[in-house]
């Protein structure tokens, strides 16, 4: 049954719109994670044409995205706005992603750069026209400003959950060792299987959102009257949309938070190896360690929201975990810790990680969720309801960051001389040392100007609740006229 969009959506709704995140999280995973070394390492590409492969892709979405935005703000169906571009991208997303991962038999080498670019263009496009959409729906389900934190909360857990979930079938599972094969990774067999089973999932997964919040389009917000619109006028509409100053704010937060994201995931692996030198075990652990993370984040993140309000609790906890990231490096650097290879160390750094990670997805919440309140913000500004435009920024903004972190990490090591590898083995004390500051430093300061960028947020829970109040009188009297 479906609720007034003031109220309050049931489990069944709320879970659903949250599964619609593991799409993405399996998609992200695949994309940042394991599609470079994939095609290069695996497929013989060379990996410069890799990197124009996807930056190709990115040029391409930073048209698609915000114009998927405009034209799901203004569709006019019975199915309402947003359903029929989800309802659209079921099977493309799924058929793409699919082949991506099994490329045509015999082809290998730079001869698969033109399917490279085709599917990688393709998958990235039809999740456009996924995920802004369903994105925008926390915004429509409800207007709650708890509530909304809420739904963004499982959309965030399930993101994690489905990914992690994912790489840790392909690395411990499905790229096993043959009598032909003895290094597991090569086993393309494995990553062709991997392929159809994220791919399964993608579709399982937007199904399940669609369907999920297929019964509340009733009482979803309305289309705006039919317009002659020109090119200009549409670009203009956006434009004018995106000024406004809270989603300036996030926006650029997001382009830090996201750098830094890409920094920590690049060299917590030399970090973990080289810095703390724990063996394949320990890392497995800390790996698994991130599911306890997620769920303590979902119960972390609508808590501290409701007692403190979302910028001041995205402000408090993202201060205390980007605090603590970089303290057991910090600490060792100045000699504050047990001896690696010791259980004491291990534990310490388990701990820390397990909760300070769980901060973060915290805090990546609450940004989601006040992305979604801006709505009315801009709602009273320009007349109109601007949900898709809105989501579509901050997924563009993740993708066009995705590689400055990697790019930032690249620069450390390099500082280091780290650069070219070698392993424990081959790296002197001083490059440890370089690398522990290098990763300490540049984590601090893209979390400090996140949190600064986040200081100029402007929307509070008494705000946006006078946001809906005038709103609310603009409809009455619009009806009385």
């Amino acid at each position: 049954m479906a609720v007034t969009q003031s109220g309050k959506p049931g489990l069944f709704t709320r879970v659903s719109f949250g599964i619609g995140g593991a799409a993405d999280g399996i998609k992200n995973n695949g994309f940042d994670y394991a599609l470079l070394f994939f095609y290069s390492n695996i497929m013989g590409v060379d990996a410069g044409l890799v990197g124009v492969a996807l930056l190709m892709a990115l040029v391409i979405d930073a048209v698609s995205d915000p114009v998927v935005g405009y034209w799901s703000d203004n569709m006019r169906t019975r199915f309402g706005r947003r359903h029929p571009f989800m309802y659209a991208a079921l099977i493309p997303t799924a058929v793409t992603y699919f082949l991506t991962w099994n490329p045509p038999e015999g082809m290998t080498g730079n001869d698969l750069f033109p399917w490279l670019v085709a599917t990688t263009i393709l998958v990235r496009l039809s999740f456009t026209f996924y995920d802004v959409p369903s994105s925008a729906l926390s915004a429509e389900l409800t207007s709650d400003y708890d509530e909304r934190t809420s739904l963004m909360s499982l959309r965030y857990f399930f993101g994690w959950f489905g990914g992690l979930t994912i790489q840790i079938l392909l690395f411990r599972f499905l790229l096993v060792p043959t009598e032909e094969i003895p290094v597991g990774v090569f086993n393309i067999d494995g990553w062709k299987t991997y392929g159809t089973i994220a791919a399964v999932c993608i579709f399982t997964c937007v199904a399940i959102c669609a369907l999920g919040t297929h019964s509340h389009i009733p009482n979803l917000k309305a289309a705006p009257p039919a317009r002659n619109l020109t090119l200009g006028k549409i670009f203009s509409e956006i434009f004018e949309t995106i000024s406004n100053p809270s989603f300036r704010a996030l926006f650029i937060a997001t382009l830090c938070g996201l750098i830094a994201t890409g920094i920590s995931a690049t060299l917590n692996q030399y970090i973990n190896t080289i810095f703390w030198e724990f063996d394949n075990t320990q890392i497995a652990n800390l790996t698994m360690g991130v599911y306890i993370s997620a769920i303590l984040a979902l119960i972390i993140a609508p808590l501290v929201g409701k007692t403190f309000g979302k910028k001041r609790g995205a402000m408090t906890i993202g201060a205390l975990a980007f605090t603590i990231a970089p303290l057991p490096v910090f600490l060792r650097l100045f000699g504050l810790l047990p001896p690696n290879g010791s259980d004491e160390l291990f534990l310490f750094i388990i701990s820390i990680t397990i909760f300070d990670l769980s901060l973060i997805i915290a805090t990546q919440m609450l940004l989601g969720s006040m992305v979604a309140d801006i709505v009315e913000d801009s709602e009273l500004q320009t007349g109109r309801r601007s949900e898709g435009i809105f989501f579509a920024g901050i997924s563009f903004i993740r993708k066009l960051s995705q590689g400055a972190g990697v790019i930032t990490a690249s620069m450390v090591l390099a500082v280091a001389g780290l650069s070219q590898g070698g392993g424990v083995d081959a790296a002197t004390p001083e490059e440890i040392r370089m690398l522990g500051w290098g990763y300490g430093l540049t984590l601090i300061t893209a979390w400090t100007l996140m949190l600064i960028c986040i200081s100029f947020y402007r929307i509070s829970r008494e705000s946006h609740a006078d946001n809906l109040e005038k709103l609310k009188l603009r409809q009455a009297e619009q009806d009385a006229g």
